[in-house]
């Protein structure tokens, strides 16, 4: 397997191009660290975009959605698809509007979509899709009725080929905006989780276990 993804016409970055890397190391790293995608695709000649979480297994990406629902039918008959995810990582403040932007990670991939067939393909997906947002939580769960594997619908997304463009070199001004008496520099934006809140109804002496605990704090 090539450690890029093939460049085209539809991967290829054109803005700042020099921020854009097509290596798949990089494109997984960044596809591992999100939590939500946007998929896009057209509708009625009209274009559509719909948050999604998902996860990740190989060159593959899994969408997860309820079986009936809009995203999952047109998905499933569409040809085409494109996902992005972008994490934000700061603001970066110049000395001109122009010039202000942000420092982010972002991931754009194009590919064809498929409905996951299956009981045992659809579980698979559904726990790849589980630890991306809780990792060590599916071992700990009670099994899926067979019912919930009816109703939750799972597309795959094959990556067909992807860019990503990341920015974190600060401020970049223009030569005569160094004299300003303005203050520049990067404000840092951090997602990350909290601390647990206990359920109303959790039973008398149940914790949390060690791979929800190391959720806890976790940085994206």
């Amino acid at each position: 397997m090539d450690d890029s993804y093939p460049l085209s016409r539809t991967n290829k970055v054109r803005q700042l191009p020099e921020k854009a890397s097509y290596d798949r190391a990089t494109v997984h790293r960044v596809l591992d660290a999100g939590l939500v995608a946007q998929i896009a695709f057209v509708q009625d000649r009209g274009p559509v975009v719909v948050p999604m979480i998902y996860g990740r297994d190989g060159d593959t990406v899994f969408l997860h959605g309820a079986r009936k629902s809009r995203v999952i039918r047109l998905l499933e008959e569409t040809e085409r698809a494109c996902l992005n995810v972008t994490l934000l990582d700061g603001i970066v403040l110049a000395r001109s509007a122009f010039n202000s932007s942000m420092e982010y990670r972002s991931v754009t991939v194009f590919g064809t979509p498929r409905l996951v067939e299956g009981s045992a393909a659809k579980l698979r997906a559904m726990r790849i899709i589980s630890e991306q947002s809780m990792p060590g939580r599916w071992d700990e769960l009670r099994e899926a009725h067979d019912r919930e594997i009816r109703m939750t619908g799972v597309i795959a997304l094959e990556i067909e080929t992807a860019s990503a463009k990341i920015s974190d070199h600060g401020v970049d001004d223009e030569d005569d905006d160094y004299e300003i008496p303005v203050w520049a520099g990067v404000l840092p934006m951090t997602l990350s989780f909290g601390a647990l809140v206990d359920d109303d109804r959790l039973l008398p002496g149940v914790e949390p276990s060690a791979a929800v605990r190391a959720m806890q704090n976790r940085k994206i």
